[in-house]
């Protein structure tokens, strides 16, 4: 006979409140603010539909809270790469890794999906502010000039475009317009044809 079974520790409301924004985070980065079920949120986290509220009090503080665990990850992204990069380097430094963050498909997704809600107030103060700290924090740990910290976040806007539409050439290759035309359009025959 063997013994019996430790009692499964509980999570605490803290350990719960992170496991339920990894669950919403990838929800509404596919689905965005209006269109993301807490219902589905709350049954993929595991828990009830209610007590997704007690933690979170209503959908929108939900989605707000996911778009500060995105800016807190870009904060700590930037501040990681600059650390690790020569004075001269800073600003190329939090640029190679944003590119790689890049990667994170849900994180990249929820960016855009928190712009695009922005026609809401309480969305925009916090998008809004979020970007305000990420170039003040970009400014101040590169050290770079006004008109490059606008260049390096305009060409992140690029980037998070270019990755959203899985166009990663756009960064490098002039004529990616073209030739991604030229790949709808065979794409489009060989489907024709079958």
């Amino acid at each position: 006979m063997s013994p019996p079974a430790a009692p499964k520790r509980r999570m605490t409301a803290d350990e719960r409140r992170e496991a339920v924004l990894e669950v919403a985070i990838g929800h509404f980065a596919r689905t965005g603010l209006q269109g993301t079920s807490t219902e589905r949120i709350a049954a993929d986290a595991g828990i009830s539909h209610p007590y997704l509220f007690r933690l979170f009090g209503t959908k929108k503080e939900l989605f707000l809270a996911c778009l500060e665990r995105c800016h807190e990850r870009l904060r700590a992204t930037f501040t990681r790469a600059a650390a690790d990069a020569s004075d001269d380097d800073r600003l190329e430094a939090m640029g190679r890794a944003y590119v790689e963050l890049l990667a994170d498909r849900e994180m990249l997704l929820l960016q855009l999906q928190g712009y695009a809600a922005c026609d809401d107030p309480d969305v925009r103060r916090t998008a809004s502010g979020g970007y305000a700290e990420l170039w003040e924090l970009v400014e101040r740990l590169s050290g770079a000039p006004e008109d490059e910290v606008r260049a390096f976040f305009a060409t992140g806007m690029l980037l998070n475009m270019a990755a959203a539409m899985d166009l990663p050439q756009i960064a490098g290759d002039p004529g990616w317009a073209l030739a991604h035309l030229r790949e709808q359009a065979q794409a489009q025959q060989a489907q024709a044809q079958s």
